[in-house]
């Protein structure tokens, strides 16, 4: 056998060919900093090369490819993907302008009382964060912060640090966000049991990392708000430049917007375990796919918060078209990562890393985290982590998991995809922006809190691991 055989037909060879494609792939982002569906899609094609695939096999033909390897792994995730990541934006974006924060906000700070702000932003932080990606959530309640840090007079960092981890344990763990969006079609598993599974292992991260170690660090970290930041005691000091003022929006069409679409899921993934073959299961499986879900949620949102408080069809068109435009970027992400999934399936990689596991007695649970967590701290992008460790860890699931457990598993590689974040995430840059933190204050707070998220996040899912 030469060495060619070697790398393509043994368990080795094959589990060194994967090793070499994740190191190109990390040199493609890290070091030529590549966009990253790029280097995901050139470190695909190399290893399919390397492993002996066909040229018919990868791409197919001048003529026909849509049975090949790389429309096969663009195309299976992004058919599942794309509309609810869409909707959710759209969702988010009808959100953000209607002012529904500052309603949540204020009444969380009546329910807690103003010694404990941070924790109303916290809670903020959770429920604004379900529909909306996390650096809209950002700019969006960063003005909300301010004031608050403002009128308490502590450390900026006692009241963004909440906010920061509702967002960030929202965006990693649950639909629609990309990642466990992805993870539903990688690994096969029902977005109910992943919102579920996402809230269990979720919740106790954000208590520990969002409730809990800003009230350690704080008075560590004392950061001041810059004059330029208090912008207005509620960030939208332009509304009245803007026209007249919009008629406000009311707490429940906020949490009635927000809690319609995941709802309408579990009802579908409840209706299916417990109800028989009949009309109201058809109806429950019907309403509860996410596309239409959402699309209800977007529909309910259009007329609630827009049309009937005095929005224009034009304004809304206008603002729900922008807040789509960097959807396309992050649908190329997953997708890629998608192909490089199929291609370790297809090339016999998963199935030799298989092997290696059951004769190792590695926990996949474990392998997924820690997957997940070396490819987070190497690259930086929480999304390409997950998409590539789904793809690497989703060959070796097939037929062997229930629902519940593969949701657990999805929440290991959420959670590993988000610890320290550091100096390589567009993400920690933000951060220090916005909240006025120099490098070093943002490594001993974000940096931890992300981690602190990660690790909280894994020992739910491990917990959770052995009841299901």
């Amino acid at each position: 056998m030469n060495a060619l055989d070697w790398l393509q037909t043994s368990t080795p060879g094959l589990l060194l060919l994967c090793a070499a494609a994740i190191a190109v792939l990390l040199v493609l982002i890290i070091t030529v900093k590549l966009e990253p569906f790029i280097a995901l899609l050139i470190a695909g094609l190399g290893l399919a090369l390397a492993a002996g695939l066909s040229v018919e096999e990868m791409v197919g033909t001048a003529l026909s490819a849509g049975d090949s390897v790389l429309e096969k792994g663009f195309g299976g995730v992004l058919g599942h993907i794309a509309v609810i990541i869409g909707l959710g934006t759209v969702l988010g974006s009808l959100l953000e302008r209607s002012g529904g924060a500052d309603v949540l906000l204020g009444k969380l700070v009546d329910v807690f009382g103003e010694k404990r702000t941070p924790i109303a932003i916290g809670v903020v932080g959770v429920i604004f964060g379900i529909p909306v990606f996390f650096d809209i959530g950002i700019f969006v309640l960063a003005p909300l912060v301010y004031v608050a840090a403002h009128r308490g007079g502590k450390s900026l960092v006692l009241y963004a640090l909440p906010l920061l981890a509702g967002l960030s344990m929202t965006h990693a763990f649950l639909p629609p966000h990309p990642g466990p969006t992805a993870l539903g079609g990688l690994l096969g598993v029902d977005l109910g049991w992943l919102i579920i599974m996402g809230f269990v292992c979720g919740i106790p991260a954000f208590v520990a990392a969002g409730l809990v170690f800003p009230y350690l660090v704080a008075p560590r970290v004392p950061v001041s708000v810059p004059a330029d930041m208090l912008v207005g005691e509620s960030g939208r000091e332009n509304a009245e430049e803007e026209g007249e003022a919009l008629a406000p929006v009311s707490l429940g069409t906020v949490l009635l917007v927000i809690l319609v679409p995941l709802l309408l899921i579990l009802g579908a993934t409840f209706g299916t375990m417990l109800l028989e073959e009949s009309r109201l299961l058809s109806v429950l499986t019907f309403v509860g796919n996410p596309a239409v879900a959402l699309t209800l949620a977007v529909l309910l949102a259009y007329w609630l918060l827009g049309l009937r408080r005095g929005m224009s069809r034009e304004e809304i068109a206008g603002f729900t078209g922008a807040s789509l435009r960097p959807v396309g970027m992050i649908l190329l992400v997953v997708g890629a990562g998608a192909f490089f999934g199929k291609v370790i399936a297809t090339t016999g990689v998963g199935e030799a890393l298989a092997t290696v596991l059951s004769d190792a007695g590695l926990p996949v649970l474990l392998l997924a985290y820690v997957i997940s967590c070396g490819l987070r701290i190497a690259q930086g992008s929480a999304t390409v982590a997950i998409v590539t460790t789904g793809g690497i860890v989703g060959p070796t699931l097939a037929g062997d998991y229930s629902q519940p457990q593969l949701a657990v598993i999805a929440v290991a590689i959420a959670a590993g995809s988000i610890i320290l974040s550091h100096v390589n995430d567009g993400g920690f840059w933000i951060i220090s922006r916005y909240f006025n933190m120099t490098v070093k204050e943002t490594l001993m707070t974000w940096t931890v809190l992300e981690t602190v998220l990660s690790v909280v996040g894994f020992a739910a899912a491990a917990v959770a691991w052995l009841v299901v």
